[in-house]
């Protein structure tokens, strides 16, 4: 199954990686995911060696994923394998973070939870410029790439304007910008109607794009009566007229998955995969959903399916 893994690069910066990223937000998360309830470290564990095992090795973490706990699972499994990992986690811009030096001890503190000296990938979480302007913000990550402590700057969750600023003022430090990671999805395809899928790609940035599988409605294995657990229960498309909304693209769905004897979440994973310049970030907790993440990979469907998929999810281009 190795074989079928295709590799791309993080925008122009000669960076590889699988065309598949594992996020990591639900790893130590147990409010939103449940993490020590449902599952716990065992089965993380198990979801980061068999990603590995099957040539994924691209993983998405931040410091803030269960306050830290993301980073201290992950720096943990990595001291036990020697299988190259490419990391990418994220720097919060809280309020009270004024100053350049924040950057660098935000760092300091990750890396010291991962237990590495260098990650591939640092990601600005999100806009965040009420007291530090995006001038200091980037060009402290621009010194931290001079260091050689980061290979690569991402933003997330920028828009269109924001990421061109972003590239801009890194430009004017011979760096580009590698990655703006957005919610994108079928059943979110905002990004497309603000302009950012067109923008990235002008300005060669990749779009890593989050909650691929609308944070599981699009695995269609939710019904009113197998509701998911955590904070997701309260979430109104989860309920009977939310699932009954969604019924016509799981519709087409089902039977694109069946002609292909894939699943729903492979055949939603692989339509993010088609969209050129865009990496699907799929969450997995444990051995069993990495395996059927990687069955997103390896196999394409034909424009007229793809086209299809792109009629009946339009609704969702304003939602």
């Amino acid at each position: 199954m190795t074989s079928t893994i295709t590799t791309t690069t993080l925008g122009q910066t000669g960076i590889t990686v699988p065309s598949l990223c594992i996020g990591t937000w639900s790893w130590g998360d147990n409010f939103f995911w449940d993490y020590g309830k449902s599952f716990g470290e065992g089965d993380v564990e198990a979801a980061f060696n068999t990603a590995l095992e099957l040539g994924i090795n691209f993983f998405d973490t931040a410091e803030v994923y269960g306050q830290g706990l993301s980073e201290e699972l992950l720096g943990k499994f990595m001291q036990k394998t020697d299988k190259p990992v490419i990391m990418a986690t994220k720097y919060g811009p809280l309020p009270w973070r004024i100053w350049g030096n924040c950057v660098a001890d935000a760092l300091t503190a990750s890396l010291k939870r991962l237990q590495v000296p260098q990650v591939a990938l640092y990601q600005v979480h999100w806009p965040f410029t009420f007291l530090m302007t995006q001038e200091t913000l980037i060009n402290a990550l621009a010194d931290e790439v001079k260091q050689g402590r980061i290979l690569a700057v991402g933003v997330s969750n920028y828009s269109a304007d924001e990421m061109e600023k972003a590239h801009e003022i890194l430009g004017r430090r011979g760096i580009p910008l590698a990655t703006n990671q957005v919610k994108y999805s079928l059943l979110n395809r905002k990004i497309e109607q603000k302009g950012i899928l067109d923008r990235a790609r002008q300005l060669g940035v990749t779009l890593l794009a989050y909650s691929p599988l609308a944070q599981g409605l699009l695995t269609g294995k939710y019904t009113p009566n197998n509701p998911p657990v955590g904070g997701r229960r309260i979430d109104s498309r989860f309920s009977q007229a939310g699932l009954e909304k969604i019924e016509p693209v799981m519709s087409v769905i089902r039977q694109i998955a069946e002609k292909y004897q894939r699943t729903p979440a492979q055949v939603a994973l692989n339509w993010i995969n088609a969209q050129t310049g865009v990496i699907a970030i799929a969450g997995a907790k444990n051995a069993a959903q990495i395996k059927d993440d990687a069955g997103a990979l390896g196999w394409e469907m034909t424009q007229a399916e793809l086209d299809q998929l792109e009629q009946v999810t339009r609704p969702w281009l304003s939602e």
